[in-house]
C-alpha cells in the first residue's frame, strides 16, 4: 500500500531548471568575469547551490551565495507557477492520507523560495534539500522513510532526472519518471525506467489513482 510520495522539485514540480541556470549566470558571471554556457553551469550541479558556489568562489563564498539567492528570487517569474495539475495532485494525495515530501538537490533557501512563490508549502510534511558535499538523494530518501516508519515498498519517488532513478533504486524505492518539463530526456528515462515514464501530470495522477484504488 502506498503511504508516501517523494517529489523532486526542478523539472518535476516546476520548470525551474532554466531559472537556476539564469540566476547563476546573472550572479556569477559578473563576479568572476567569465561567461558560462548553460551546459557548463549544469555540469557543476550535484552538490547544492551552496556547494557549487563554494567550489567556484571559495574566497568570496558569502557574497556569491547572496548574489545567487537574490537573483533566483528576482527572476522567479521565469517559472511563475507549478506545472499544470501539480497543486491538484498534491491535494488529492493529501486527501488520501498520503505523506507528500520533497527530496531535492536544491539548497533549502531556494527550495523554500519556490514553494512560497507557488503557494504549496503546506502540502508537504517533510522537506529534504541537497548537500554542499555532493549528491545525497538516496541517503535523504532513507532518512525520511526511517523518520516516518515507512518501508521502501510503501514509497514512490517522482523525479525527472536519470540520477533520480538510480538513487531511488539504491534504497529500493519505485520511481515514476517525470518527462513533462522542457528539460526532460524522455527517451533516456524510458530506457532506464521502462513503462514508468509519464509525459504529463495527468498521466501520473491516473497511475496514482489506480494504485490507491
Amino acid at each position: 500500500m502506498l503511504k508516501i510520495v517523494i517529489f523532486d522539485l526542478d523539472g518535476t514540480i516546476g520548470d525551474t531548471l532554466p531559472l537556476c541556470v539564469t540566476a547563476f549566470k546573472k550572479a556569477i558571471e559578473p563576479l568572476g568575469g567569465v561567461t558560462l554556457t548553460p551546459r557548463e553551469i549544469i555540469s557543476h550541479f550535484g552538490p547544492s547551490e551552496e556547494g557549487v558556489i563554494r567550489e567556484l568562489f571559495p574566497d568570496r563564498y558569502e557574497e556569491a551565495l547572496e548574489l545567487f539567492i537574490n537573483s533566483y528570487r528576482e527572476l522567479h517569474d521565469m517559472a511563475p507557477k507549478p506545472f499544470d495539475g501539480i497543486t491538484d495532485l498534491l491535494a488529492f494525495l493529501k486527501s488520501k492520507g498520503i505523506k507528500n515530501t520533497i527530496v531535492t538537490g536544491k539548497g533549502m533557501r531556494t527550495l523554500q523560495i519556490t514553494l512560497e512563490k507557488y503557494g504549496i508549502a503546506s502540502y508537504f510534511d517533510i522537506l529534504e534539500a541537497g548537500s554542499p558535499e555532493g549528491p545525497c538523494k538516496a541517503a535523504k530518501i532513507r532518512k525520511i522513510l526511517d523518520e516516518l516508519g515507512i518501508t521502501a515498498q510503501e514509497a514512490l519517488y517522482v523525479g525527472d532526472a536519470p540520477t533520480d532513478i538510480t538513487e531511488s533504486r539504491e534504497v529500493g524505492v519505485e520511481v515514476a519518471s517525470a518527462a513533462w518539463a522542457s528539460t526532460a530526456e524522455p527517451e533516456l528515462l524510458e530506457q532506464m525506467n521502462p513503462g514508468h515514464v509519464f509525459d504529463s501530470v495527468a498521466g501520473l495522477r491516473a497511475y496514482l489513482e489506480q494504485k490507491l484504488a
